[in-house]
C-alpha cells in the first residue's frame, strides 16, 4: 500500500498554497573550500558583511515539496522542477514560509516565493512539472544577465568548457565530503519537511517501493565532487549560490543508486561585488538515460579573493 508523502499542514486560499513557518537548520558550519572556511562559517561570513553563516539556498527547496506534491501529486517527484533566484540570506533561528501561486486551468507551471516574518523576500522563482512548460525563472534570467567584463577570478574560464564525468551516489550514512560535511541520515533528522518517502524502512512503501532523495539533497549529490572538476577559477575565494534550478526529468532519484554527472559552463555574469559562474550539470543513470539537470550560479565575492585588486590593476590598468 502506497503511503502519503507529507503530513505538512498547508493553507489553501484558493489563489495560493502556503506552507507553515519553519526554522531551517544550518549544517555547513564545517564546510571548507580549498582549505578555507566558507560563507556558511560565522566568522568568515561576518568578515564579508553578513551577520553570520548563511543557510544554504537549496535547504529552502524542501519547504516547496509538500506544496508541489499537493498540486501535482506523484508527478512532482518524477518530473518536478524548482527554479529560483536567491534574493536574501537566511540565518539559523529565522523563520521562513514557502508560498506557491496556484496556476489557472490545471497548468503545470507556477510562481513561487519565500518570505521571512518581516516580509523580506528570500527567493523568487517558478515550480513546474514535466516537459513543454513555459520558460522557468532561470531560463528567463539567463536572457537578462549583465555580461561579465574585466574578469579576474574567472578570467581563464570560457563558455562551453566541460568537465570530465564523475560517478556519484548517496547512501544514508555516507559522508559527502568537505563541501557537505554531513550524511543524508543526519539531514533527515532536521529536514524542515519530513517524508516517509525519504526513509530507509518507510520508503519501501513509496510509489517506487524504495526511498528517494529529497530535492534539497540532490544539490548535495550533484555538487559534492565539484572541486574535482578542475575548472580554472582563481582562488582561494568565497562563493555563494545566487541562482539555482533543479529539474527532475525521469525520476525520482534513489538512495544507494549510482549516477554519472557532467558539467558545462553555460554563462558568466557580474555585479559590483561578484563574478558569477553559471554551470549546468547533467545527471544520467547507469543506462545513460538523462534523469535530472541542475543549473547553478556560483557567485564569488571579489573582496574574498586577496589579490583581486592588484590583479585587476595589472590586467586592466597597466601603465603605458
Amino acid at each position: 500500500m502506497t503511503i502519503a508523502a507529507f503530513e505538512t499542514a498547508i493553507e489553501d486560499t484558493g489563489a495560493t498554497l502556503i506552507g507553515p513557518w519553519r526554522q531551517p537548520r544550518q549544517m555547513l558550519h564545517a564546510q571548507t573550500y580549498d582549505s578555507h572556511a566558507s560563507i556558511h562559517d560565522d566568522a568568515t561570513a561576518q568578515k564579508l558583511g553578513f551577520k553570520g553563516g548563511t543557510i544554504e539556498g537549496p535547504t529552502h527547496f524542501s519547504q516547496f515539496a509538500p506544496l508541489c506534491a499537493k498540486l501535482w501529486g506523484q508527478t512532482w517527484f518524477e518530473a518536478g522542477c524548482l527554479s529560483a533566484h536567491y534574493r536574501n540570506a537566511v540565518f539559523e533561528g529565522e523563520e521562513v514560509q514557502a508560498i506557491l501561486e496556484e496556476p489557472a486551468n490545471d497548468a503545470r507551471h507556477a510562481a513561487i516565493r519565500m518570505v521571512k516574518r518581516d516580509g523580506t523576500e528570500v527567493l523568487r522563482g517558478t515550480a513546474s512539472v514535466g516537459p513543454d512548460v513555459p520558460p522557468s525563472a532561470l531560463d528567463v534570467r539567463l536572457t537578462e544577465l549583465k555580461p561579465l567584463t574585466d574578469a579576474v577570478i574567472l578570467r581563464d574560464i570560457r563558455i562551453g568548457m566541460t568537465t570530465a564525468p564523475q560517478d556519484v551516489r548517496m547512501d544514508f550514512d555516507q559522508h559527502m565530503g568537505d563541501l557537505y560535511p554531513f550524511s543524508l541520515a543526519q539531514k533527515l533528522k532536521v529536514i524542515t519537511e519530513p517524508s516517509s518517502y525519504y526513509t530507509a524502512e518507510a520508503g519501501k512503501g513509496s510509489p517506487w517501493a524504495r526511498p528517494i532523495i529529497p530535492m534539497e539533497m540532490l544539490s548535495v549529490l550533484f555538487q559534492h565532487g565539484s572541486k574535482k572538476d578542475g575548472l580554472p577559477v582563481k582562488g582561494p575565494a568565497v562563493g555563494l549560490f545566487a541562482d539555482q534550478e533543479i529539474r527532475v526529468i525521469k525520476g525520482p532519484l534513489f538512495v544507494g543508486e549510482d549516477y554519472r554527472i557532467r558539467r558545462e559552463v553555460v554563462a558568466m555574469s557580474g555585479s559590483k561585488r561578484t563574478e558569477s559562474l553559471w554551470v549546468r550539470t547533467e545527471v544520467r543513470d547507469r543506462n545513460q538515460v538523462l534523469v535530472a539537470t541542475m543549473l547553478l550560479n556560483l557567485a564569488t565575492l571579489k573582496e574574498s579573493y586577496a589579490p583581486y585588486q592588484a590583479e585587476y590593476t595589472g590586467l586592466f590598468h597597466k601603465q603605458d
